[in-house]
């Protein structure tokens, strides 16, 4: 009965990760999509950065909401780690992982927490002095500040390579965590090797294109 309980609060576990990854992979794409704008059009991403930065419900419930997420998928991260650690008391003799598991799968813990902590300071960079801007030192509403903010950002040569860096990490961490997180939540069928190919996609396109918009204002607007 003990080992029933335990089962069904590793699999419970599983799936909250894995529900946590997926909103967070959401956020990720609509982040992307907004940041790409800057690269074609100044207006257009000043436009959809006001209109994010100061609707309440994103202000308010959806921001919250993403922070809380992505503490919970870490920590359930590093809770399932140890659980798999303690599982296996007693070491094997001999392992080897690359001949059972890609490097992405063997250290998604390792590209987990420095994704991490690039958040924390992409969200000092980001959301900290945005805070500081509307409600400390209650600025008047700038439309079209943001553009110019964006740019500046990258123009110090080692902060972007070290944004470039966490979004290397980043593409590892997602080349297996996308189609694992849809495995988690029980999509196993026959399109499994579609979601497959598009979580690559996804780890693929997404992370380098926030590295082309990082190294694209760096180098052409600064």
């Amino acid at each position: 009965m003990a080992k029933s309980t335990f089962l069904s609060s590793s699999i419970a576990r599983k799936v909250a990760m894995a529900l946590s990854g997926l909103f967070l992979i959401t956020f990720l794409a609509l982040h992307f999509f907004i940041n790409l704008t800057s690269v074609f059009s100044e207006n257009v991403f000043n436009e959809c950065s006001h209109f994010m930065g100061y609707n309440p419900l994103i202000q308010f419930v959806m921001q919250p909401v993403l922070v809380a997420g992505v503490v919970f998928h870490f920590v359930m991260g590093m809770v399932l780690e140890l659980k798999n650690r303690n599982a296996r008391p007693v070491a094997y003799a001999k392992y080897n992982g690359a001949a059972n598991a890609s490097w992405a799968s063997r250290n998604m813990i390792i590209s987990g927490l420095v994704v991490l902590a690039f958040l924390g300071l992409h969200m000092y960079d980001f959301w900290f002095q945005e805070i500081l801007y509307k409600y400390v030192n209650v600025n008047s509403v700038e439309p079209t500040r943001y553009y110019g903010e964006l740019v500046a950002k990258f123009e110090n040569p080692i902060h972007t390579g070290l944004y470039c860096l966490a979004f290397l990490l980043l593409s590892l961490h997602l080349w297996h965590g996308f189609s694992s997180a849809f495995q988690s939540v029980g999509f196993n069928n026959k399109y499994s090797k579609s979601v497959q190919k598009l979580g690559y996609a996804f780890a693929i396109i997404v992370p380098f294109g926030f590295i082309f918009i990082a190294l694209f204002h760096h180098f052409f607007n600064n």
